[in-house]
């Protein structure tokens, strides 16, 4: 359908070299002033590129992501839990961290780029190795830690709206959130040489994005112990995790004024267990 409209230009590879190298590939073959990275399961609403183009008219914005939604919202007990992930990962994470100018992650669906930026970091972003191969996830968040290393801000925009496909059961959903895992945990290495030019808050927040699983993971796994040896119920660890994740519930369905954020305590068994 696109083939035959002159505005635009369809670049067919040769082989399947995966997202980063079509990525790349089609930003060399760029020449305006702003790239917008979509993916093949996102819808933008109408307004999504005039809100981003705004937000970049500073030029010391690289890059500015918009609010991911569920396009499948309604589909499963799951593809709800996962909305609401999104809009907590959003509205609280990135909204966090763009009130000091350096979103950490700007996410792939919908995601903004100064090209003159990214001109600057693409042979860095190409060559990036892990374990001794070519990487082959984690773009979103690698390319965005590299241009804040390279001295620009990254930025939220919650009224640019995108809507992307989500993981409707268990398995795909769990292979996802061990790719996020993996990207999350390998860039943070990158990222510590980063944070001391930052505000002491985004040292915070990436200390506790990557301590906060591990201390869950051992604080369960203690509880777990006690049972097995002891013999005796660990209630305060029980406790304790429920009334976390009731009073994060809480604020958020406060914030969002939406009740069903109450139901994001499901996400906590799968958080700890799975």
């Amino acid at each position: 359908f696109y083939a035959s409209d002159p505005r635009f230009s369809i670049i067919l590879l040769a082989n399947n070299v995966g997202k980063r190298k079509a990525q790349i590939a089609a930003i060399r073959s760029s020449s305006g002033d702003l790239v917008l990275n979509v993916d093949s399961d996102t819808i933008l609403a109408a307004d999504v590129v005039t809100k981003l183009v705004v937000k970049m008219h500073d030029p010391e914005i690289g890059a500015a992501m918009g609010q991911l939604i569920a396009s499948n919202r309604s589909e499963t007990w799951l593809t709800r839990l996962i909305d609401m992930e999104y809009w907590l990962a959003c509205n609280e994470e990135r909204a966090a961290q763009a009130r000091f100018g350096a979103v950490m992650c700007c996410c792939g669906p919908c995601a903004m780029y100064r090209r003159s930026a990214l001109a600057l970091l693409l042979d860095q972003y190409e060559a990036q190795f892990f374990r001794g191969k070519p990487s082959d996830f984690g773009e979103d968040r690698h390319l965005t830690i590299l241009m804040l290393k390279a001295g620009f801000r990254t930025e939220y925009v919650p009224d640019a709206i995108a809507a992307t496909v989500v993981p409707d059961s268990l398995g795909p959903y769990l292979r996802q959130q061990l790719r996020w895992a993996r990207s999350t945990f390998r860039d943070t290495f990158l990222a510590l040489r980063l944070l001391p030019e930052l505000d002491g808050y985004l040292t915070l927040d990436v200390i506790g994005q990557n301590l906060g699983p591990l201390l869950l993971a051992l604080s369960s796994l203690a509880a777990l112990a006690q049972l097995v040896i002891g013999g005796s119920v660990p209630w305060w660890t029980g406790l304790t995790i429920v009334a976390m994740t009731m009073v994060r519930c809480s604020v958020a369905a406060l914030r969002a004024r939406e009740v069903r954020f109450l139901g994001f305590s499901l996400h906590t068994p799968i958080n700890i267990f799975l």
